[in-house]
Order: structure tokens, then C-alpha cells, then sequence
């Protein structure tokens, strides 16, 4: 991996004259550790680890997936999120640790990115999800007020009411219980929680308008030092326009980081890692009676059901290469020609 990674820095760098160039890929090392132990013993266990996502704002330079015991890779259909399973049979006590890494390359996400929305993908994005009402009661008198609140009745006028709504009544905090689940009834009733908490309340009501919005999860990838663990997930939005694309929004670092309110509205920094899209996931048989609320941490079955408990991770990043030392040149092809070919892959 480290190897790969000079390699990668001799090629964009080059031996050619440099000149700096704006919105560059910023390219790190990412990693996602599943310690051993704190699982049953003899029964017939299955872990499902999530893998990242690859679409325009994101490409995978790099991967190695190692376990103790040799696993496969899947794919959950619906939005097309990646997985890697590692099963144990009935009868053994062998460990079960995971280390899977990747080199990123993360692009900034601007508001109108992805296009296409057919009509399978404007029916998902504007269903409910368990968390995730429609058009329930609950939401009504938000809805009156972002109403009264917009601009003109227009999708447009009409995300940007509901965004600012958000920002201006939910706030960000962890106390007690019953936040993070990505709850709208939660966020309506309690009005603070953490990301999740926002963004249901968000994606139920552009929904319930008639906007099409999807959920997005990963981490946290700060631009602010070089290397480092990350103590938790982070997730995220976008809301689909007719003629305008994908907006991407982060209502809840906005309402942590008020000055950043408008970069947040159409703008989804490079300080992320995009792993799984949507809510009420399936991967196996006992998922699909049980469907995964969002999917960032290890999901595992014991003997065909969902198991509880919670095992040991950790997840860390190294800095490969920053914007701020980027520079474009002949030598970078190989790049641009794999940008190219990620952007013309359908999003999920």
C-alpha cells in the first residue's frame, strides 16, 4: 500500500512543470479495522463489513482486503452498496479480525453532479423508510412553516426553506438516549440528535414535497491534520432537482458550524468517505425480515439471525496527497482516464 502509494505520487507529480491547479482530488489512505473477539463461541456466524462507494466524487485507487478467515465480496441491490461477508461455520471458535484498506481519491461534490434520475430512482428516493415518514402528520406544521417561510413554491425554493428549517431548529447534540438512529419522529418531537437525526428529518420532508433525497453515510476524513483515528461515522445528503442534478447538503455540520451554512448547501467538502447509500438495507434472508437501518458499522448473524452485540473497530486515515500541494501534468493520464471511466458508472 505504501509502495502503491508513491507510485501514485511520483505519477501526478512528475517530472514535468507544475502548476497548481483548484478543487483537486485529495487522495488518502483509509482503513477499516474489525478487531478479534467478543463473538460466540461454536455457533455458525456471518459478518458483513461495508465497502466504499465509487462514483464521480470518489474513486478507489487502491484496495486490500485481508480477514482471518478468507471472505467474499457482495452487493446490496437495491443501491448498489458494496459489502464484504466473512463467515465462520457452526462448530469452530477461529477468530474472526478484518483489515481492509484503500487509497481514495475524494473530489469536492458541487451542487448539480449526476444528472440521470429514471423513474426507479425517483420512486426509491421519494418512498419512506421505516425512520423515514411521508406526508405523516407529524411533519405537518414544519411544513406549514417552511412553507410560509420559502420563497416562491418552487423544488428549489422549496429545499432551500427546508434546509435553513433544519439548521435553524434542530440541534446538534448527544445527551441521554434515543438520538442516532436516524429517527424523524425523534427529530421532530426532541429537536436535537446527531447527523442522522437531521438528515431523516430532512430526506422525510423533501420527500413529503415531492423532492427527491438520499441518504448517505461514511466517515469523517479531516483536511485539518495529515494522518489520525476517527472516533465515529459521519452522513450526509443530497436532494435531486429537475434540470439542476444532485444538491448536495450537510445540514448538521452546518448547524454546528454556522458561518458554514451556505458552503454546506451545495457543497460537500472533501473531508469524507463515502461508503453506503440509503436506509432499510438488505444483504442476507435475516435482513431482509430485519432491514439494516443504515450500514457504516459491522453488521453480523449468529446461527441465520441478527446478532446484537458489538464488536471492536477502528477506523484511521493517512494523508496521501493534499490539494494544497497538487499539481497537473502530462504524467497524470492514468487518473483522468480512470475519472472518466468511474463518471460514466451509474450512481446508486
Amino acid at each position: 500500500m505504501r509502495f502503491f502509494a508513491n507510485v501514485i505520487l511520483t505519477v501526478l507529480l512528475g517530472g514535468l512543470p507544475a502548476q497548481v491547479v483548484g478543487d483537486e482530488p485529495r487522495i488518502f489512505e483509509f482503513s477499516y479495522e474489525l478487531m478479534p473477539g467478543g463473538l460466540p463461541s461454536g455457533e455458525a456466524v456471518d459478518v458483513y463489513l461495508p465497502l466504499p462507494a465509487e462514483h464521480t466524487g470518489q474513486l478507489i485507487l487502491e484496495q486490500s482486503l485481508q480477514s482471518s478467515i478468507p471472505g467474499s465480496r457482495g452487493l446490496e441491490i437495491r443501491h448498489d452498496n458494496g459489502y464484504y461477508r466473512i463467515t465462520r461455520p457452526a462448530g469452530s471458535d477461529a477468530p474472526i479480525s478484518a483489515s481492509l484498506r484503500w487509497t481514495v481519491s475524494r473530489n469536492t461534490v458541487h451542487a448539480g453532479s449526476e444528472m440521470a434520475l429514471d423513474d426507479a430512482q425517483r420512486a426509491r428516493f421519494l418512498a419512506p423508510n421505516a425512520l423515514v415518514p411521508v406526508g405523516h402528520d407529524i411533519l405537518q406544521p414544519i411544513l406549514e412553516d417552511i412553507r410560509a417561510q420559502r420563497a416562491d413554491d418552487s423544488p428549489a425554493a422549496t429545499a432551500r426553506a427546508i434546509y435553513d428549517w433544519v439548521v435553524d431548529n434542530v440541534e446538534y447534540k448527544k445527551v441521554g438516549t434515543g438520538w442516532g438512529n436516524g429517527d424523524t419522529f425523534w427529530a421532530c418531537t426532541e429537536r436535537y440528535g446527531n447527523c442522522t437525526d437531521f438528515h431523516a428529518l430532512f430526506v422525510a420532508l423533501a420527500r413529503s414535497e415531492g423532492i427527491p433525497a438520499r441518504f448517505e453515510i461514511g466517515f469523517p476524513v479531516p483536511q485539518t491534520r495529515r494522518a489520525g483515528d476517527i472516533g465515529g461515522y459521519h452522513c450526509w445528503v443530497q436532494f435531486y432537482l429537475p434540470g439542476e442534478g444532485w444538491i448536495p447538503i450537510d445540514a448538521s455540520e452546518a448547524a454546528r458550524h454556522p458561518d458554514k451554512r451556505e458552503l454546506y448547501y451545495g457543497t460537500h467538502p472533501a473531508d469524507r468517505i463515502h461508503f453506503t447509500t440509503g436506509r432499510d438495507l438488505v444483504v442476507s434472508e435475516a435482513s431482509a425480515r430485519h432491514p439494516l437501518n443504515y450500514f457504516i458499522y459491522p453488521y453480523v448473524e449468529v446461527d441465520g439471525k441478527p446478532w446484537r452485540g458489538k464488536l471492536q473497530t477502528r477506523f484511521s486515515y493517512r494523508e496521501v496527497f493534499a490539494p494544497t500541494l497538487a499539481y497537473q501534468s502530462e504524467s497524470n493520464a492514468s487518473l483522468q482516464q480512470r475519472a472518466t471511466f468511474v463518471s460514466k458508472r451509474k450512481y446508486p
